[in-house]
């Protein structure tokens, strides 16, 4: 009898320790994960709120601008691309027939008769656009819209590639836009979902509200294989499931996190598998698995344990080729997917994967470096501090600021946000794209070289003005445009003045896109100055954004970088820029011991990669070397350097050296 309570109590005490190491070991894992993959629960908020600041600023009556995807939820995961939604707000979606039209609008009733759970068919029943109505499929008296009809409408030269719902940017495809229409108030389909009872508290009542108050999308794309796929929309709860994700503990985000991890750097590297899940199957089974566990249980040190929880219930899915979609349930997201032999491969693999417990994760090169003595003891906060830095300067959102296009209205939202908003931080956040919309709007404005006379001299002062709003986004690149302006209106020493600014805040502390931040860097945002500024004011002070050049921008882009007349698209580094335009305002001047200064400056730039962040960078900025060299009329050198710049990068779509090269004859 003693000894058999001597077996229980070991047995016991076994237990405790091993949930303890695994406790020990959550915690280490989850230190891992905020320091090397995800960043602090700060670091997400920053970045949620900066989408929301340039969806905002970027949308007006006729389009809303939502960032989607992981990037979306606040996650920079690694190798995603940029997920856009733009939803067009003057076709209205409705499930009534009954409800009353506004004229100005062009109106779709939900058609669910013979469509799979979670599809519908848009039929219209009010338009004052003929041009609809040849959109539209004649079945019948009705009109049916098809999916692939609104891609096509929108496709154009920054869009030009249609992938599924989605069209693609041409040059890396790094950014997704979706064409969705919008139903502003909840479905019957998904009815059930505000009352379903879960085990727990979440959602909670004010965030199912908020959930419902956003209604639901329409996407343009169809059940494959169906016989009226081209007719299907897919109905998307894309802006709801973002509010969710935003209620989750950052230990509920870590898990999502391992969940995606696992499938895309491990399940997913087995070809037989490779496309069977998606991501949005991981974000399900985090909802169902969220309605189960109380959200006192999502604590860093039970992150394993939740981890293989939501695993274990996908594998379970997998095996019952059963996955409800989690607001329309009737909607088994693996029907005619997870099937057959393809289903018994997956099973396997999931199972294989299993059986290796928490560690499977280890499988992915994302956790090379995770050591569960290292990151089981504290690490400092600093430290996350300058990871968010870091990950910033080489972050998508950079895709984000691109895809921008500035009028006054977006100024005129801005300025109100501002004015009205009483954080600071917020307001900060205004301030800063509105300057880098503007940045990026200024090079669209018309350049006005006629006589100087009094319209002239307004639309000068205009542009002055314009330019002047994008200096608040980083240190310099705003006074770049601003010396640029200058020197295209042949104000030589005005232009100087600014760059000699601009030099001045050149120096070895400051950022740039792609770098990786040195021991010196970590160091100085570690004083408490910097540390108690928020990531986007330090970026404001200490970033020094690339010079982008639009194809044939006509009001700021100096003549000398134009090919017969036209200018490619050129993403240039900032200090490179300077020495560039310093030498040519002192050409102007006839300033010749100046201009030598400043071909020596800049070559000794180039060669020290001086700010410079890659090969792209560094062999643009041999170009603009190369065209110095033949302003001075020194053309083997300009033929050496542009020699150089293919070398480094022998791409001529990307790369005019080959262009310039022919021209030198």
């Amino acid at each position: 009898m003693v000894n058999h309570r001597c077996e229980g109590r070991h047995i016991q005490l076994s237990t405790r320790m091993a949930e303890t190491a695994n406790q020990y070991t959550s915690v280490a894992l989850y230190r891992y994960m905020c320091q090397n993959v995800v960043g602090t629960e700060e670091h997400v908020k920053t970045i949620r709120m900066m989408n929301a600041a340039r969806d905002d600023l970027q949308s007006d009556n006729e389009i809303a601008l939502i960032t989607s995807g992981s990037f979306g939820e606040g996650l920079e995961m690694r190798g995603s691309d940029l997920d856009m939604m733009m939803v067009i707000k003057f076709i209205e979606v409705c499930e009534d027939a009954n409800v009353g039209y506004k004229n100005t609008r062009i109106s779709f009733i939900m058609d669910t008769e013979d469509t799979l759970p979670g599809f519908a068919k848009l039929r219209l029943v009010h338009s004052n656009d003929q041009s609809i109505f040849e959109m539209c499929d004649e079945i019948g008296s009705d009109y049916y819209i098809p999916n692939y009809s609104l891609r096509e409408r929108f496709v154009n030269k920054d869009f030009p590639i249609v992938h599924g719902p989605c069209l693609n940017t041409e040059k890396d495809g790094a950014l997704d836009l979706v064409l969705c229409l919008r139903n502003k108030s909840w479905i019957t389909p998904a009815n059930k979902w505000i009352t379903r009872m879960s085990n727990t508290s979440w959602p909670g009542y004010d965030v199912k509200q908020s959930v419902i108050k956003h209604g639901v999308l329409f996407v343009p794309i169809g059940v494959k294989g169906s016989t009226t796929e081209e007719l299907e929309w897919r109905i998307s709860f894309s802006a709801g499931e973002k509010l969710l994700i935003y209620t989750f503990t950052h230990t509920q985000l870590l898990c999502y996190v391992l969940m995606k991890i696992l499938l895309k750097d491990v399940i997913s590297q087995d070809l037989d598998v490779k496309d069977l899940l998606c991501s949005y199957f991981m974000k399900t089974v985090m909802f169902w698995i969220s309605e189960e566990l109380s959200t006192s249980i999502w604590k860093p040190e039970n992150l394993i344990s939740c981890f293989m929880r939501c695993f274990r219930r996908l594998i379970y899915l997998v095996e019952y080729s059963v996955c409800p979609h989690y607001f329309i349930p009737k909607n088994n997201l693996f029907e005619n997917k997870i099937k057959g032999q393809s289903q018994q491969i997956l099973s396997n693999k999931l199972n294989i994967l299993n059986s290796y417990g928490w560690r499977c994760i280890l499988f992915s090169n994302q956790f090379s470096n995770f050591d569960v003595l290292a990151y089981g003891i504290s690490k400092e906060p600093r430290c996350l501090h300058v990871q968010s830095v870091q990950v910033l300067l080489c972050s998508i959102m950079h895709y984000a600021d691109n895809f921008s296009w500035t009028n006054y209205l977006i100024l005129e939202k801005g300025i109100q946000r501002i004015l009205s908003i009483t954080s600071s931080k917020i307001k900060y956040l205004y301030a800063n794209y509105m300057s880098t919309l503007c940045c990026k709007g200024n090079q669209l404005l018309p350049f006005d070289d006629t006589s100087d006379n009094k319209s002239t001299y307004k639309h000068y002062k205009t542009n002055i003005h314009n330019v002047l709003l994008s200096t608040r986004h980083d240190a310099v690149s705003g006074w770049l445009w601003l010396a640029s302006l200058f020197y295209k209106r042949k104000e030589y020493k005005e232009a100087v003045a600014v760059l000699q600014y601009c030099l001045s805040k050149c120096t070895p502390e400051k950022l740039y896109r792609g770098m990786n931040l040195s021991h010196y860097h970590k160091e100085l945002f570690n004083w408490p100055l910097f540390r108690k500024m928020t990531t986007v004011q330090l970026l404001k002070f200490l970033h020094l954004d690339c010079v982008l050049f639009f194809s044939n921008s006509l009001l700021l882009v100096p003549d000398e970088l134009r090919i017969d007349g036209e200018v490619d698209h050129v993403i240039i580094g900032a200090l490179v820029y300077v020495h560039f335009l310093i030498f040519l305002c002192n050409y102007n001047l006839h300033n010749t011991k100046q201009c030598l200064d400043s071909l020596t400056d800049l070559q000794l730039t180039i060669e020290k990669n001086y700010l410079i962040a890659n090969l792209f960078q560094k062999a643009k900025s041999y170009n603009m070397l190369g065209i110095l060299f033949q302003l001075v009329g020194d053309t083997e050198s300009a033929r050496h350097v542009f020699e150089l710049s293919y070398t480094l990068y022998p791409d001529p779509k990307e790369n005019d050296a080959l262009r310039r090269l022919s021209l030198i004859g």
